[in-house]
């Protein structure tokens, strides 16, 4: 998601890179009708969403960098090695103590590439969820469900 250039301004006078004198001479041309902004304050914040909406989604900056792209080349060739290495070893019978280290290294190396995804380039995605009772009891008519086919 793209920062407008209002979040930009209120988060540099957060910072005190800007004054408030300069940013309120910045906002001073900006007309908002008072239902926009009441709707933006309100907006999230005194709304409730509505199960299964996605409150905020946006993709990792650093989910393009050519360092995420070097660590996946390389997972992907060592995965494929000790992979190998573990076929080969299955076919010529070596020993448990061989075939094991080359599993450990390959789970390794995929554990590595997890790490990297889950930390900088999976999006950071909330899923609103309502939530229900774990236990209807039979005599709690009001909370059964009728479903039909």
């Amino acid at each position: 998601m793209s920062e407008d250039i209002v979040v930009r301004l209120l988060r540099q006078v957060k910072s005190g890179e800007v004054s408030i004198e300069d940013a309120r001479f910045a906002l001073e041309g900006v007309n908002l009708t008072e239902e926009e902004y009441v709707t933006a304050v309100d907006h999230g914040v005194f709304n409730t969403p509505e199960p299964g909406t996605i409150v905020r989604s946006s993709t990792s900056p650093s989910a393009s960098s050519w360092l995420v792209t070097i660590v996946f080349v390389w997972g992907l060739f060592w995965t494929i090695y000790w992979s190998g290495g573990l076929a080969y070893g299955l076919f010529n019978h070596w020993d448990q103590q061989m075939l094991s280290f080359f599993m450990a290294m390959m789970l390794t190396t995929l554990i590595i590439m997890g790490i990297v995804y889950l930390k900088w380039v999976m999006p950071d995605t909330l899923i609103v969820k309502q939530r229900r009772n774990k236990y209807i009891g039979p005599k709690d008519p009001e909370s059964w469900k009728n479903y039909e086919v």
